[in-house]
């Protein structure tokens, strides 16, 4: 039992899991736009997360040399190198725009961390942008790019959709944020330490309210889907409303990153009605 623990602590920490989440809503958005599958689009997003992710860990703390860590931390960067060349792989069978607009987000993640400017840490210590810069990051990458990659015009579901993606991975930042309010440091400036966990709430439910009216925008053309949207939007509500600080990491690190999964399973298996 100590070994599948470990095993799957690793999981967690390495960035696999959510790197599956990436990779599922990849595959949501290929099903809700119809869009022929593309695996090399779809292992850009899970390859470069987890190299991207791990990046952002653990790039300070191998600055740092940790002794206590250093193991840990060579299967951290093995695991990482393996990635980056499958990023690379699939980066070069993407199409041109995509590849130069996942530029974009790269830079972003750059800045995101490391300390490009004067007397700042990274965008990352920003006061109250971090919880945006993921999101736009995410929406980017499992949004923006496989419609980019798969060539089809940017019509108003484009920027429907667009919004109700980055208001869902909000909605699940604000759990996480949630959970880590006893250990983020007062100066992030997070939205449960500038308007407490209550508001933090009322404003989650708000969000994903407006999720749901932006997506009767889309009803008439499935019923089934809606269902399924909702049900997801419903969920990441109970989690939202059930997060507080005592609540164990794997409430976040796997439970709430597992929303995306179940989300991509039920549109897998409906997916004849939708």
């Amino acid at each position: 039992m100590d070994f599948l623990k470990r095993f799957f602590d690793f999981y967690l920490q390495s960035s696999i899991h959510v790197a599956l989440s990436v990779f599922s809503l990849i595959m949501v958005t290929d099903i809700l736009l119809h869009l022929e599958t593309n695996y090399y689009m779809a292992g850009f997003g899970f390859f470069g997360t987890i190299v991207g992710y791990n990046f952002v860990k653990y790039d300070a703390i191998a600055r740092s040399g940790t002794p206590e860590l250093s193991v840990k931390l060579k299967w951290f960067i093995a695991l990482s190198g393996l990635a980056f060349l499958g990023t690379v792989f699939c980066f070069f069978h993407l199409n041109t725009i995509t590849q130069v607009v996942s530029g974009i987000f790269l830079l972003i993640t750059a800045l995101y961390t490391l300390p490009f400017f004067p007397n700042r840490k990274n965008a990352r210590s920003w006061a109250g942008l971090k919880i945006y810069i993921v999101a736009l990051c995410w929406v980017g990458v499992t949004f923006v790019l496989p419609v980019l990659n798969a060539g089809i015009p940017m019509e108003n579901d484009f920027y429907i959709i667009c919004v109700k993606r980055f208001i869902l991975i909000v909605v699940l930042l604000f759990v996480f944020e949630i959970i880590d309010l006893a250990w983020d440091d007062p100066h992030l400036k997070t939205v449960p330490q500038q308007i407490g966990i209550g508001r933090t709430k009322q404003l989650g439910i708000f969000l994903l309210s407006l999720f749901l009216i932006l997506e009767l925008f889309q009803i008439a053309e499935s019923g089934p889907r809606f269902l399924i949207n909702s049900a997801i939007i419903a969920i990441t509500g109970l989690f939202l409303v059930f997060a507080n600080v005592k609540r164990s990491k794997y409430y976040t690190v796997f439970w709430t990153e597992s929303i995306p999964v179940l989300w991509w399973i039920l549109l897998l298996v409906f997916r004849q009605f939708l």
